[in-house]
């Protein structure tokens, strides 16, 4: 246990010695190569042993650490009989689009005995990403840190840390995720939630047997730290917060934003956040609890549980540990004003390149639905029912081919079509009472786009079988953040109140409960984009779909051919 988190904050450690003492010259990209083994290890938490999944026999995986420009080859090796594929999860992947990983979508998994060499470029971003499996519920032992610094000679908007601490949201399941998600998905029903959330793989002292696996964030009087905090959650998201401290937010899915301070943070599922926490002054008698626990705004079973960690000062000639500990308070579970107030803060540091002028425009409507049971069967939905989950009632049927190689090798047929509706199939009151048609409808569809395609797309969340906050993720892109707002989307008086200055640029947003967001990006990334529900349960419902974005002129604005040790299917 120890020597895996020690290993992650190690390697980070090292990368940051490397580059204080590398020899300076003309050119600083560097080729950074990693070296990924799928294998099983017995991992120990809350006194049970199990067979988990992990990437060099870690829990949570190793940090891939690198600089802004720098080339990256993660030669991944299947040892395990799943199929995996590994996907680096905000790296832009400008015509790289063979390398971002999720299975069937932009390549076929890695099979047993198998390796893929994931090669891409990080150009124009720096900050805090992560990687993990995208292929069912294995990201939920695969995950690790994606750290990329600065170029060389560039320096934080802020005065540089004394320590950077890598603090990773995630999960303990005593059962096999697999086995899960597949009841779930034979039943109907919604799946059971994990017994326990975990800071960098550890529990903490309020779960049963977990004193011992403890995170603890040993720190020095008047010091300002770096904490790069990832959400690697499957079903949930959460509330952070450390005891008689605030915390200072600098940047969130590795782009900078105006600082500003709060006691608390909000992170969704695939969200990253980086803050400044900085000590008192003067080492207080007393250790602080760090704890994070659920925002909860869906109808359905969840893990109401609180994972705890411990900051603790250097204290001369005292043990620290006979402090007393001190509680952090934290908002209600479906405090929902806090989480509209906390977004609504975020601001881009410098002004971004958001699109004046749009080309298209999309509203999708994202959700859940209920469909029939299987004749035969019995399903734990409500009133017998399955639950499904959609984008434009558009429940996702995932291709047994991969969808870039079928488009790129002009293939599609049989595998997607292009019809995927720009608006939604059929209007209700999105937020209000729910119509009596609750069914999805299922295929495989796509939304084809001109490259440098100038997209305003509005997510507007229903009611059908309850409000509920998703955090959407696109992958290929970051986009603006321009609006959002409570209930339903009025396309003619909303607009006026977009921020078109300094919105937010993300990956991931979470889309609020009962209300929409506004979107807008350019498609200047040639390629095939899953965008999806990071909440992996809506993911499997169906709440998925993919943008193909064409060509555009000449070789720079072209996707190149596939590499030749891409996996086939």
């Amino acid at each position: 246990m120890a020597a895996t988190l020690n290993g992650l904050v190690l390697s980070v450690l090292v990368f940051v010695l490397f580059l204080t003492h590398s020899a300076s010259g003309k050119h600083s990209r560097l080729i950074r190569h990693y070296k990924f083994d799928i294998k099983l290890k017995n991992v120990t938490r809350l006194c049970h042993t199990k067979s988990l999944i992990t990437v060099n026999g870690q829990f949570p995986g190793p940090a891939i650490v690198a600089r802004e420009g720098d080339r990256v080859i993660v030669k991944v090796t299947n040892h395990i009989s799943n199929n995996v594929s590994i996907h680096w999860h905000g790296i832009r992947q400008l015509r790289s689009g063979w390398a971002d990983g999720p299975a069937y979508i932009t390549q076929c998994p890695i099979q047993n005995g198998q390796s893929y060499k994931y090669k891409f470029t990080i150009t124009g971003q720096r900050g805090t990403l992560w990687w993990h499996a995208h292929i069912s519920w294995l990201r939920s032992s695969l995950y690790g840190p994606i750290i990329i610094y600065h170029k060389k000679n560039a320096s934080y908007p802020f005065p540089k840390p004394h320590k950077e601490v890598p603090i990773i949201f995630g999960e303990w399941w005593n059962a096999d995720t697999e086995t899960v998600i597949n009841q779930a998905m034979k039943n109907g029903g919604g799946p059971n939630v994990s017994d326990a959330y975990t800071i960098n793989g550890l529990p903490g002292p309020l779960y049963n047997c977990s004193t011992k696996d403890t995170f603890k964030l040993k720190v020095i009087p008047g010091k300002t730290y770096l904490l790069r905090i990832i959400n690697a959650a499957l079903n949930d998201e959460l509330f952070f917060s450390i005891a008689n401290h605030t915390m200072t937010i600098v940047e969130t899915d590795a782009v900078y934003v105006k600082p500003f301070q709060s006691n608390t943070i909000l992170i969704s599922p695939g969200q990253t956040t980086n803050v400044l926490l900085t000590t008192k002054s003067q080492p207080p008698k007393a250790r602080f609890l760090m704890y994070a626990r659920p925002y909860v705004t869906g109808g359905g079973t969840f893990d109401n549980s609180t994972v705890a960690g411990i900051l603790e000062y250097a204290f001369p000639n005292t043990t620290a540990g006979k402090f007393p500990l001190i509680k952090p308070v934290l908002p209600a579970l479906n405090d929902t004003s806090f989480a509209t107030n906390f977004s609504k803060k975020m601001r881009s540091l410098t002004p971004p390149p958001v699109p004046q002028t749009v080309d298209k425009r999309f509203l999708f409507t994202i959700g859940l639905g209920l469909n029939p049971c299987t004749p035969g069967q019995t399903c734990q939905g409500p009133n017998g029912t399955m639950f499904g989950a959609s984008i434009n009632n558009i429940s996702f049927v995932m291709p047994t081919t991969a969808l870039l190689q079928a488009h790129f090798f002009g293939r599609s047929k049989g595998v997607y079509n292009r019809t995927f509706p720009d608006n939604p199939p059929f209007l209700f009151n999105f937020t209000g009472t729910p119509p009596n048609n609750t069914r999805t409808l299922f295929d495989t569809r796509v939304k084809t786009i001109p490259f440098n395609t100038r997209v305003e797309l509005v997510l507007q969340d229903t009611s059908i079988v309850g409000p509920e906050s998703h955090p959407l993720h696109l992958h290929g892109f970051n986009f603006f953040i321009v609006g959002q707002g409570v209930g339903n989307y009025n396309a003619s008086s909303d607009p006026s109140k977009f921020n078109l200055v300094d919105p937010p640029e993300r990956n991931t947003v979470g889309v609020p409960s009962g209300g929409w967001v506004a979107l807008r990006f350019k498609a200047d990334n040639p390629g095939v984009w899953f965008m999806h529900c990071h909440l992996e349960a809506h993911t499997s419902w169906g709440l998925k779909m993919a943008w193909v974005v064409l060509n555009g002129n000449g070789k720079s604005q072209s996707l190149p051919p596939p590499p030749k040790d891409l996996p086939s299917c």
